[in-house]
């Protein structure tokens, strides 16, 4: 009977973080209005940010990746993530 308990609570801790992790991935469409690779950061005019609850704007978000921030240019339109890394909205991922 234990064992039955502990399997269905690894399941349920299993699916409870899939969904979060599909939840914290996804994209969101906007427009490159500027990249500042010298400060680490890129302003982005965006769609509703869902999974920060925040409505569409212009914002500018951190890019802490390099390789990332090489990739946006001025002007693009792009679809990313934008996350809370230690405070401060960052873009995490873009496609």
């Amino acid at each position: 009977m234990k064992t039955a308990m502990i399997k269905i609570g690894v399941a349920a801790l299993l699916s409870a973080s899939a969904a979060f992790g599909a939840f914290a991935e996804e994209f969101t469409k906007g427009i490159v209005n500027k990249v500042d690779t010298k400060a680490k950061k890129v302003t982005i005019k965006h769609e509703d940010l869902k999974n920060l609850d925040m409505p569409a704007m212009t914002m500018v978000f951190r890019v802490e990746d390099p390789a990332l921030l090489e990739r946006l240019k001025e002007g693009s339109n792009i679809e990313f993530v934008a996350e809370r890394v230690n405070g401060k909205l960052t873009v995490t991922e873009v496609k």
